[in-house]
């Protein structure tokens, strides 16, 4: 319905009862006023959406206050990550310059080794060397002093001079021909420095081990000859000189000459 309209038929009702000039200022009166009340209701659900809109945004930006601060811790966390990766980072370089320290210390280690290894060598020839000219020179010294021994003691006259020789392929480092009571015998000898362990029956090749291959290698060169086999050394325990003349094995010191 619209205004005018309205109005009129406000107007009609007044004419009722007032006369018309005032009927219609009357109506006209109410017109307005009932425009103005429908204003002022739309005023106040303006107002109530307004005061909802209100709330809403209050709302809003409390979420969006709490956003924020999610939004910091997890910039704040993102940095601590950021930090720990650079400290993880800091730390493999760390490691891989620690790892290529040890790599070059691995290496002057190795070179090292190979070093000593050589001098070792070295120092293993020397002594290999030295010993065995203590041992020549004890073969040579028993060459000029085992005969007066041989005989004085056990009866042994030499009919040839000692030598060193091969016999089969083997080494003989003391062989010399000899006669007792008649009896030709080839006197068979290996040195040692120290005669300070018995004989034992084992792999390990040993003073003993030795001196039986030879013995047995000079007795098939000559089958039927007796052999007399020698130990010659700067010292022998008593122990050991028993038990090697209980199984006829002639034991001769150096301080005995």
């Amino acid at each position: 319905m619209g205004i005018t309209r309205r109005q009129n038929r406000i107007t009609r009702k007044l004419e009722t009862v007032f006369e018309r000039p005032q009927a219609a200022v009357l109506g006209e009166v109410i017109s307005d006023a009932y425009n103005d009340l429908v204003k002022t209701d739309d005023f106040n659900e303006l107002k109530s959406i307004v005061r909802d809109l209100a709330l809403a945004q209050n709302r809003t930006e409390q979420r969006v206050e709490e956003l924020a601060e999610a939004q910091n811790r997890t910039e704040q966390r993102l940095e601590e990550l950021a930090e720990a990766q650079n400290r993880t980072e800091q730390r493999l370089e760390e490691l891989a310059e620690a790892q290529k320290e040890l790599a070059e210390a691995q290496k002057d280690t190795q070179l090292e080794i190979q070093t000593l290894s050589k001098r070792l060598g070295d120092l293993g020839s020397t002594v290999g060397g030295i010993g065995n000219s203590i041992g020549y020179a004890l073969e040579n010294e028993a060459y000029r002093m085992l005969p007066g021994l041989l005989q004085e003691k056990y009866g042994l006259e030499m009919t040839e001079r000692f030598i060193r020789t091969d016999v089969g392929g083997e080494e003989i480092n003391i062989l010399g021909k000899a006669r007792r009571n008649g009896e030709e015998v080839l006197i068979v000898g290996e040195t040692k420095m120290r005669l300070d362990k018995p004989r034992r029956k084992t792999g390990q090749k040993d003073i003993w081990a030795q001196l039986s291959e030879k013995v047995a290698v000079v007795q098939a060169a000559h089958p039927g000859v007796k052999i007399i086999p020698l130990i010659v050394t700067h010292y022998a325990r008593p122990s050991v000189v028993e038990q090697a003349e209980k199984e006829g094995i002639i034991v001769a010191q150096s301080f005995e000459w």
